[in-house]
């Protein structure tokens, strides 16, 4: 498996190590609950380095872009960033991923670390426009800044006050070394996304540095198991779980991103058609009304009859009520069935709420 440049980091602050996506990655330091209201309250530290980087260049690379995704990258400029996803000609979901313009012939896509070598294969068979593709993924670390204070936190750091608007970028300065700083991230707070080259010291002194200036901010390393609780309760989709190559983005909930007026994108002809005939589930939000513990796999009935499964599902830390998505029949939908979710043989009430879990 491989290690990130913050793997001494991981074990020098006693971190619970898994196998994730291929890389040693920490699920938690001290509890995924703690963690959790550390983001939700003040500020925590996440290493994300396991996810993909692939820089586009070339003359075409508007063009080869702008086919290869769904969103409409016509709105963006040098210093904006867009959230996409690639898709196959039936519809089906490649990836989802961020779209970084660097400049007016070069673009940054950072994709799920699972699907790097899948998401490579499928820029380089779709490549009719004669671009550079080359995945960078090695060479950057990337540290996710996250919470209320991640901004103080954040400025101390870099010895500068910032005004990075959401989803935007900036380069700023880090021991004479320059950080791409993203006002992104996949928790629904305030958070940064720091994007580094350099070798394991820098690494490892960018982070200690963000630990000691946080410090008074009660900042805290978080790891992979806060994080997905921290998405779900904002409903953000996870690639695997709740889209994938079977499902398409009107069913998954991302048709605010589906450029149908575009001239053209890969998948384009059978997405419209799926509008046309209209979804027949729907990637849905529910609230489980007795305390349980929501699954991905359990299934959701109306009666007798299964119309749904969940694809993620927790106990929120902070409402302390089990959440969950789950695909769900449209025709179930429209007539305001009754909900249950089945827990080895037991039926638990479910209702249908509205994204985000947690109302801020």
């Amino acid at each position: 498996m491989k290690k990130t440049k913050l793997f001494s980091i991981h074990e020098k602050y006693g971190a619970k190590l898994v196998d994730f996506a291929g890389y040693v990655m920490p699920i938690q330091y001290e509890s995924i609950i703690a963690e959790h209201k550390t983001v939700r309250n003040d500020v925590g530290l996440f290493d994300v380095s396991h996810m993909g980087e692939v820089i586009i260049e070339g003359e075409k690379a508007f063009e080869y872009v702008q086919n290869l995704t769904i969103n409409d990258l016509s709105v963006l400029f040098p210093g904006r960033v867009q959230y996409s996803a690639m898709c196959y000609e039936d519809g089906g979901i490649v990836d989802d991923l961020l779209v970084y313009k660097l400049d007016q012939k070069k673009y940054m896509l950072v994709i799920n670390a699972s699907n790097v070598e899948k998401d490579l294969a499928w820029m380089r068979a779709n490549n009719k426009h004669d671009v550079t593709i080359t995945d960078v993924s090695d060479d950057y670390s990337l540290i996710a800044v996250q919470g209320p204070s991640s901004k103080a936190v954040v400025e101390a750091v870099f010895k500068t006050k910032i005004d990075i608007e959401y989803y935007h970028f900036a380069y700023l300065e880090f021991a004479g070394v320059k950080v791409l700083v993203s006002r992104t991230g996949y928790t629904g707070e305030l958070g940064y996304e720091l994007y580094i080259t350099g070798d394991e010291a820098f690494v490892c002194k960018l982070w200690d540095a963000l630990m000691k200036e946080g410090s008074e901010y009660l900042v805290k390393p978080c790891g992979l198991g806060s994080r997905d609780s921290l998405r779900l309760e904002m409903g953000f989709c996870l690639y695997g779980n709740d889209i994938d190559q079977t499902t398409n983005p009107l069913e998954a909930g991302l048709g605010w991103i589906t450029k149908l007026k575009k001239d053209s994108f890969i998948g384009k002809e059978a997405i419209l058609k799926i509008k046309e005939a209209g979804v027949t589930r729907k990637l849905t939000p529910l609230i489980a009304l007795e305390k349980s513990f929501p699954r991905p796999g359990y299934d959701v009935v109306c009666g007798d009859k299964t119309v749904g499964k969940l694809t993620s599902g927790t106990v929120s830390p902070i409402l302390e009520k089990g959440i969950c998505l789950a695909y769900i029949d449209s025709e179930c939908l429209k007539h305001n069935c009754k909900l249950e979710m089945i827990i080895r043989g037991t039926k638990i009430p479910m209702q249908v709420v509205k994204l985000p879990f947690l109302q801020k």
